[in-house]
């Protein structure tokens, strides 16, 4: 990403919106951006594990895990399986685990807190729908935009 999310902020202010600073960063990208791609997943990371297999060039995953932290959505294998397809980012409105290896791969990863406990695996969830939380919707098709300043969403590419 060649431009901050300030510099964003600053040319796009009416056509963005920007999410409460809610998340901490896990990844080693500190900045990333593109499509989003959406999935809704409380507790269960059995769609995360079939979206992160699928090529994600240009596109972030953003999973709404319902703010749920007693579960992760994300580990070390699902990551790892994300930077093999391409993927930007992962933002996560729920919880990841391994972080110490989620530091050293090249990909953004957003989420609100990090726990051991991994999921169930029931296929259980929703994907490409609209998600909002953080005080922002999330559209598939729409565009995502994250650095060590915030994340914002547009509804077309900045950049």
């Amino acid at each position: 990403m060649s431009l901050s999310t300030c510099d964003l902020c600053d040319e796009f202010e009416d056509q963005i919106g920007v999410a409460e600073p809610i998340f901490r960063s896990f990844g080693a990208r500190r900045a990333f951006g593109g499509q989003i791609v959406t999935l809704r997943c409380p507790e269960d990371n059995s769609l995360v594990r079939e979206l992160v297999a699928s090529d994600g060039r240009g596109k972030v995953l953003v999973v709404d895990g319902l703010g749920s932290v007693r579960r992760a959505l994300l580990g070390d294998q699902l990551a790892a399986k994300a930077v093999a397809q391409h993927w930007e980012g992962i933002v996560i409105y729920g919880a990841v685990r391994d972080v110490t290896v989620l530091r050293g791969l090249d990909l953004g990863v957003l989420a609100l807190a990090a726990i051991p406990l991994k999921t169930e695996k029931k296929g259980s969830g929703d994907q490409g729908r609209p998600v909002s939380f953080a005080g922002v919707t999330f559209t598939p098709g729409n565009h995502i935009y994250a650095d060590e300043n915030g994340l914002i969403v547009a509804p077309r590419p900045l950049v």
